[in-house]
């Protein structure tokens, strides 16, 4: 008798909370990524349309000995050319970096046995002024230059363009909070928590080079480029 009355009181509870959660406010959500009632959660994105500023460029060079040493010795030689042709053409110091450098052993047809030995160093370049690029790579490939990538096109002020979209997508998503909330008949309160979201889209685009020939300065096109941001909002509703 005990255990049947105890039964029923736990169902009359059980109803209990379920009708008293009739007529209660729905819970308004842009997605389903944050939990908190009385909340909205949305995604902004920002964009800034600019023009490149800068150019930056790989040049490598790679040789071949029939010794290790013999291969470095040469690759050496012929990428010091293309530092120095670099540097007459404009590029500063401070624009060039070492990429890497690699030596590696070459086989014979049949996989087995060591004919030589492949060597490559390669350096990056910034060039700072786009109407000299061109200029630029054709000096690095008359120097002996004859691994070359890029340019890709970026924006020396980069950080600051990011800094700019990222406030025009708090914008966007406290438009799109306003709009989900007056739909709702409710409306949007403080900001609850701001997240940025890793970059999806836009930033420098590289642009494939083929070997330039001797003379003959490769033609540069900046066009424009865009930089996005991303973040997530959560706003309160009242």
């Amino acid at each position: 008798m005990r255990v049947r009355r105890l039964v029923w009181i736990t169902a009359t509870l059980l109803v209990a909370s379920a009708l008293a959660g009739v007529g209660a406010p729905a819970l308004i959500r842009a997605d389903s990524t944050d939990p908190r009632p009385g909340t909205i959660s949305v995604t902004g994105s920002g964009t800034v349309t600019t023009e490149p500023d800068t150019a930056t460029t790989s040049f490598g060079v790679v040789t071949q000995g029939s010794t290790a040493r013999e291969a470095m010795s040469q690759n050496s030689e012929e990428m010091a050319k293309v530092i120095e042709a670099l540097k007459r053409a404009g590029v500063a110091s401070k624009d060039l970096q070492t990429q890497y450098v690699s030596l590696d052993p070459r086989y014979d047809n049949q996989g087995r046995e060591v004919v030589g030995y492949s060597a490559t160093n390669s350096v990056s370049a910034i060039v700072r002024d786009l109407a000299q690029a061109g200029a630029v790579i054709d000096a690095a490939v008359a120097a002996g230059a004859n691994n070359v990538s890029g340019p890709s096109l970026s924006r020396d002020d980069q950080g600051k363009l990011y800094n700019d979209a990222l406030e025009r997508a708090v914008a966007d998503a406290k438009a799109k909070a306003e709009v989900l909330a007056r739909a709702a008949g409710v409306s949007v309160g403080a900001v609850q928590s701001v997240a940025e979201n890793p970059q999806t889209g836009g930033g420098p685009m590289p642009m494939g080079y083929a070997a330039a020939a001797r003379g003959i300065a490769a033609p540069i096109e900046a066009g424009t480029t865009q930089v996005v941001a991303n973040v997530r909002v959560v706003f309160a509703l009242s």
